[in-house]
């Protein structure tokens, strides 16, 4: 699995997309977004734009076990992203200690190479208020423990990445 991590618009999808089209592999697309407003909508079409029709492309905003369990050899997993699935979760008062545990065993049992894309939220200023801050804070044990799990990690800057772990 590589993980790869960095702010909002840093270039991080695209890194992720860009190693999963050049690993020479069947690209695989797992969005977690759900559409919540016209922004995210918008977000979601640029996405999907970028994609040719090489991709197979999949959707699941809560429990990704079951396609990743359909993954296998000769394919190439981006999931896009974790910050996404979190949210999902938090909007719907799920037990976040569970659906990471999840989250971690079924990218671990998947047959086919993965990379993870998530979003660094700790470098900014202390949210205002609790809920922002719980947020950041279960975004730091996610990003965590996927890069732990992680053989590579890369944190992806104005585009240029970094690995932190592993090589490329």
């Amino acid at each position: 699995m590589t993980f790869v991590l960095g702010g909002a618009a840093s270039g991080k999808s695209v890194f992720g997309e860009n190693l999963i089209v050049n690993s020479g592999l069947i690209p695989v697309y797992l969005a977690t977004a759900r559409i919540w407003d016209a922004e995210i909508k918008n977000r979601v079409q640029v996405h999907r734009d970028r994609r040719d029709t090489a991709w197979t492309n999949c959707e699941a905003t809560h429990d990704l076990a079951p396609v990743l369990s359909k993954r296998r050899a000769g394919e190439a997993v981006l999931v896009d992203c974790a910050t996404m699935w979190l949210t999902n979760h938090v909007m719907d008062d799920t037990d976040l200690a569970q659906a990471q545990a999840d989250l971690l065993t079924a990218l671990a049992n998947c047959a086919a190479p993965i990379v993870v894309v998530s979003n660094e939220l700790g470098q900014g200023i202390v949210p205002a208020d609790a809920d922002t801050r719980a947020f950041r804070e279960a975004q730091g044990r996610l990003n965590i423990a996927l890069a732990a799990q992680a053989d590579t990690a890369v944190q992806v800057v104005a585009g240029l990445p970094n690995v932190l772990k592993g090589s490329l």
